[in-house]
């Protein structure tokens, strides 16, 4: 039996791709290297999230999708973000914070649609995004994001718990039910 921790249970997930989703298992790309995390802590501002740490470690993202029918979007619909990804929608959660305290709309955006707090890991072709929390008390939260709603979504408490789902839900055929599932009112 396979580990249980995050990186095992990327590894078991992987393993299903490969065997049931041959597509997306090949548009995995390899792992980020040193230089690419510090230059992520460094557009970030601060220390990236063990989680995705290990992730990225892992699998520098996916080959990013152009069309909804291409492969990659295996994670709960979502396409696992590179580096250079994830620098990219930080920043536009960061622009909006910023637009929001100069049009003084902060309590109505902030911690709410956008937090410079949140790191992106995920995104689907429409810029829904799920992120892992870094505010304090939160810290590794995995969150998701859908410009349509008024806030966000926390869905699992970690993303070890995240992965360890997903892989109980394709392995068994079950639906996928996340773990706490409500906005963060």
């Amino acid at each position: 039996m396979m580990s249980d921790d995050l990186s095992g249970l990327w590894r078991r997930f992987e393993g299903w791709l490969a065997e049931h989703a041959s597509g997306d298992h090949a548009a995995l790309r390899a792992g980020a290297s040193n230089a690419d995390f510090s230059r992520l802590e460094a557009g970030l501002g601060f220390p990236v999230h063990d989680d995705v740490r290990e992730v990225l470690r892992l699998h520098n993202g996916v080959i990013m999708r152009r069309g909804s029918m291409e492969p990659g979007a295996f994670l709960l619909g979502y396409s696992l973000l590179d580096v250079d990804c994830i620098l990219e929608a930080h920043r536009e959660l960061v622009t909006m914070v910023e637009d929001a305290r100069e049009d003084g709309d902060e309590d109505v955006v902030v911690g709410k649609i956008a937090d410079a707090a949140w790191v992106p890991f995920a995104r689907d072709l429409g810029g829904d995004m799920l992120f892992i929390d870094h505010r304090d008390g939160l810290r590794g939260e995995v969150c998701e994001i859908s410009f349509g709603d008024p806030s966000y979504r926390t869905l699992w408490p970690s993303m070890r718990l995240m992965m360890e789902a997903l892989c109980t839900s394709v392995e068994s055929g079950r639906p996928l039910a996340s773990l706490r599932v409500g906005s963060s009112e």
